[in-house]
């Protein structure tokens, strides 16, 4: 408990370094120069491809001509750029989270190991390579599980339990592997699975039910469209803001625990010579 809670606040406080508030904005930049440079190329043609479709669409046409007829004006020219508006953002934003999940991670994890574990051995159990398989592998069992348990979110109080459990479980997966790839052998990292699988899993949890904050903003961005151009970067920041404290949350947590099996244990299981069962 002592290490769970520790972790959590220093990772709080490392969300404030002028590096993790720099790493944070970066999306933001690249989903103006995205927006800017698809803009400039196509934002003209785009926009008559989807005014053409919505004049092929007879009970839009209605609507809008009984619309203009009590001094709306033509909605269709307003509707057009708005359509598309909602249609490539989710698509920019993607991209641009992508980007920053792959270059933030490591940083982040980096930033925690050389201010506070200096001296730690780096034993390299985890490629790139074999960081990226198990990522797909534990995301395709979290969607499988998603999946499966589809009909159970009818039970109202389920809904609010199932979807952050499995969503826990990937977070932890992933993040707690990617904070010790780099510092832990193989056989550390598996024995540290073991032993601290539950505050790893409520770990994942918490930071999946922190996830859904962006997307109460990305909602009201949708519902209040005035305030689309202005809530939607917001929600963006927020969602990179908790991607970073998760991860620094995983790295002080793995690190931490990390030194304290190297210093408990003297025997197979710290050289590295064993091999525990796999979580």
């Amino acid at each position: 408990m002592n290490l769970f809670l520790d972790s959590f606040w220093r990772a709080l406080a490392y969300c404030l370094h002028p590096r993790v508030i720099a790493l944070s904005l970066l999306p933001l930049l690249i989903m103006v120069a995205l927006s800017l440079g698809l803009g400039y190329f196509y934002w003209e043609s785009a926009v008559e491809g989807v005014f053409l479709r919505l004049e092929s669409w007879g009970l839009f046409v209605r609507v809008a001509a009984w619309l203009q007829e009590l001094g709306a004006g033509n909605i269709k020219t307003v509707v057009a750029p708005l359509v598309l508006i909602f249609a490539v953002t989710p698509v920019v934003v993607l991209m641009s989270l992508l980007v920053v999940a792959l270059l933030m991670a490591p940083a982040l994890v980096a930033m925690v190991g050389k201010r506070r574990f200096p001296q730690l051995e780096r034993k390299r159990g985890g490629s790139f390579v074999v960081s990226v398989l198990w990522s797909i592998g534990s995301t395709v069992l979290a969607l499988i599980a998603l999946l499966v348990s589809m009909p159970l979110w009818l039970v109202p109080p389920l809904i609010l339990v199932l979807p952050p459990l499995i969503w826990g479980w990937l977070a932890y997966r992933v993040m707690a592997f990617d904070a010790l790839a780099d510092h832990a052998s193989k056989q550390e990292r598996r024995e540290l699975f073991r032993r601290h699988r539950r505050w790893l899993l409520a770990m994942g949890v918490v930071t999946g039910y922190l996830g859904a904050a962006p997307t109460l903003v990305w909602a009201s961005g949708v519902l209040f469209v005035a305030a689309f151009v202005v809530l939607i970067p917001v929600a963006i920041w927020i969602y990179t803001l908790v991607f970073a404290f998760s991860a620094l949350w995983f790295a002080h947590y793995g690190l931490a625990a990390l030194e304290q099996l190297r210093r408990q244990d003297t025997g197979p299981v710290a050289s590295g010579n064993v091999q525990p069962p796999t979580p």
